[in-house]
């Protein structure tokens, strides 16, 4: 190998990583942004009566988010789990891009619940591929809300791509109310992160 090619290398290496560096700060910069607009505190009003909180989640990033939904709005938790097991690996990220091309789902092995029994019902789910999580359209495509308020949420490293646009294809029966994405952050902001779940939550009617 001369060092004509040696050099060429190591110029691509420090350039892509000169690119994801900016990358990162790019979306620091951005959490930051959206963050200070949730420094107050906010008082709940909340009007969504009894209230069911659906997720899938992986990594416990959507697992938290619903956690607080629930705590907030008095509801009741329903996880969305899988006949088949997601270890987040290369064959992940080419398996969940064939499910999503071919929309063959995995098995949801749990119930779908009695949505009869609420007035409102928050689903939500990670972002993968820019699109929602295929346990979650799996479970989109079991379910039939019953003409009940339906609220979606994400969660992701920093776009959540089509995941409301696909969402709402998929989505059957519901009264669709205004979403929220929530980007994977640091602990620091948590009192932020509860501030928009507040904030949000006080605009569903």
């Amino acid at each position: 190998m001369t060092k004509t090619v040696v050099y060429l290398i190591l110029l691509v290496a420090a350039l892509i990583g000169i690119g994801i560096a900016a990358h990162f700060y790019r979306v620091y910069e951005a959490n930051k942004h959206e963050m200070d607009k949730y420094n107050l505190a906010v008082m709940p009003d909340f009007k969504v009566g009894k209230t069911l909180v659906v997720y899938y989640s992986l990594g416990g990033r959507t697992k938290a988010i619903a956690q607080q939904i629930a705590e907030l709005t008095g509801g009741d938790l329903y996880e969305i789990r899988t006949k088949e097991t997601f270890t987040p690996d290369l064959a992940f990220y080419l398996k969940v891009r064939e499910q999503l091309h071919s929309k063959k789902y995995p098995e949801i092995v749990n119930d779908i619940p009695d949505f009869r029994k609420y007035d409102t019902i928050f689903v939500g789910g990670p972002v993968w591929w820019y699109a929602p999580a295929t346990p979650l359209l799996a479970f989109l495509k079991k379910a039939n809300f019953r003409a009940r308020r339906v609220v979606p949420f994400s969660t992701q490293g920093s776009n959540f791509g089509s995941f409301f646009i696909d969402f709402n294809r998929n989505v059957e029966g519901a009264k669709l109310r205004p979403s929220a994405s929530f980007n994977n952050l640091p602990a620091k902001y948590d009192r932020q992160v509860r501030n928009k779940i507040i904030q949000w939550i006080n605009s569903i009617e």
